[in-house]
């Protein structure tokens, strides 16, 4: 977006923008979201902003009326396979807190002081700045929504010290953590700080299917869904985590509430990351279903489930030992492998909620979990020799990496073909531009979409190539770059119930 496109959407105060791009006002020396309801300044006094890490670096605070850091994050980052996109990635996952900026620039191939140059130059602020920012959002959210100690607060969002805390949030909010807390519209009863209930901000619309999704690939043990909920537990760096997310179709607002039932608290920022992930928050529905829905063979889903999202991954180890078991074989099959295989994961040190055990580790399935495995002997040694690489870090990939990295990294393994990776750049990396022209389930969704195009004889594995010149391609191409969206549609409809066939009603019965 050029300067008078971002300056119509805050004369418009379009909420769709709101976390894509900050808006600073010399005049007052604050930054807003787009959508601010505060009268729109003078275009002359306007300068916009990536990131809220440069606004901050330029001298502006946040604005107490639209709270800027209440939104959710740009789909950018998923969108952006560059150095900026990975880079964010991380970020947003702790890595920064956990190993520094050093550590940060050698996952991502890059000397520290490059690394500054370039996220200075593409976003307006170098890693501390953008880590700082995002430890800064993580604390404002705990303020508002939680009844924690100011001490665990800061911690938990990844500030050295209390007293770093104290003057950063004076800095970028010009209030003190007491008094931003006291803005809080609806004050919690105080509660442990291993229980935590939480908002999470989207976009509107938002489909509820991923819950779906995710409920019928759900592990006895480790994972449970319903139609509006999900919860599992997890490993994060500093130990384990078990977490629970609900739908509220029908209260005001539609509300995403994510309930943390056990946690180490310097885990939190990663964690709250990762759900986010999870559930594909910070996509921009509207702009993904309007570029699908002209697409004919899309439009009719597109219209029927509006804000659909594009699931993600909170552990790419375990993604990608689910794609391996799952390649070529139903979702059925591939959920009772992946449950005789979890009998090999221990116990989770934090059971809650009939959720006891904890996805297997590389290093167990490379040493006993391939032997509960059933099928092909090629199929079961190709995942252990896939968890011997990741346990022994021969192979190693994760939220920093692109997707001609992700490619150079899996295609070399065993028993992993262009399917996988695909779907693992979908769910791992959120690339939203994957079509799994190959899976069978995607061409049984053309299918349900529509007949055959003309000129095609039924039965033909190429249902829905068209042959008609101008006529939509068969890799869904115009629908660029929103193809993962596309297969997500077409997963649906191939999933859903054949309505039963009607027969012919004799005439005289119908007189």
């Amino acid at each position: 977006m050029d300067f008078w496109q971002r300056y119509r959407a805050i004369d418009a105060r379009d909420t769709r923008f709101d976390g894509q791009f900050y808006t600073a006002v010399r005049t007052t020396g604050i930054y807003c979201r787009p959508s601010c309801p505060a009268r729109t300044p003078k275009a002359a006094n306007v300068t916009f902003y990536e990131t809220s890490a440069a606004a901050h670096d330029a001298g502006y605070r946040a604005c107490k009326r639209c709270l800027p850091e209440a939104v959710p994050g740009t789909p950018a980052w998923n969108v952006r396979q560059d150095l900026a996109g990975r880079a964010m990635r991380l970020i947003n996952d702790g890595v920064i807190n956990r190993e520094g900026v050093e550590g940060l620039a050698a996952r991502l191939g890059y000397s520290a002081r490059q690394l500054n140059r370039i996220l200075s130059h593409e976003l307006g602020a170098g890693p501390l700045s953008l880590a700082r920012a995002s430890r800064a959002q993580t604390a404002r959210t705990l303020l508002v929504s939680t009844s924690m100690k100011l001490a665990d607060i800061a911690f938990a969002s990844g500030f050295s010290s209390v007293r770093q805390f104290n003057e950063t949030m004076v800095e970028v909010f010009a209030m003190t953590p007491t008094a931003l807390r006291s803005t809080a519209r609806h004050h919690r009863p105080g509660t442990a700080a291993t229980a935590l209930t939480l908002a999470l901000p989207y976009r509107e619309p938002f489909d509820p299917g991923i819950f779906s999704f995710l409920a019928v690939r759900a592990l006895p043990g480790i994972e449970a869904g319903t139609a509006t909920s999900y919860a599992r537990t997890l490993r994060l760096p500093h130990g384990d985590a078990r977490f629970s997310v609900k739908y509220d179709g029908g209260a005001p607002g539609r509300p995403l509430t994510l309930t943390i039932g056990a946690v180490d608290l310097r885990d939190l920022p990663a964690l709250l990351s990762r759900v986010r992930r999870l559930f594909d928050l910070d996509a921009d529905p509207v702009a993904i279903d309007s570029a699908l829905a002209e697409d004919p063979r899309l439009a009719t889903s597109v219209a029927s489930a509006p804000g659909i999202r594009l699931p993600g991954a909170v552990d790419p180890q375990e993604l990608l030992v689910r794609a391996m078991i799952g390649q070529q074989v139903t979702v059925a099959a591939a959920r009772t492998a992946l449950t005789q295989l979890s009998a090999a994961g221990s116990s989770s040190l934090m059971p809650g909620d009939g959720l006891d055990r904890l996805f297997p580790t590389a290093a167990e399935i490379a040493e006993t979990g391939y032997a509960l495995l059933r099928g092909p002997q090629r199929r079961i040694d190709a995942l252990r020799n896939a968890a011997s690489a990741l346990a022994e870090g021969r192979l190693d990939f994760g939220y920093g990496d692109d997707l001609p990295g992700l490619r150079a990294k899996l295609l070399p393994v065993s028993g992993v073909g262009p399917w996988t990776v695909g779907y693992v750049a979908m769910r791992v990396l959120g690339a939203p531009d994957v079509f799994l022209a190959n899976d069978a389930a995607v061409r049984n969704g053309i299918r349900a979409l529509g007949p055959p195009a003309a000129g095609r004889e039924r039965g033909s594995e190429d249902v829905g190539t068209p042959t008609a010149p101008g006529a939509p391609g068969p890799d869904f191409r115009e629908v660029s770059p929103w193809r993962s969206y596309a297969t997500m549609h077409l997963w649906r409809a191939a999933a859903a119930p054949k309505a039963p066939r009607r027969e012919p009603v004799p005439e005289k019965v119908m007189q």
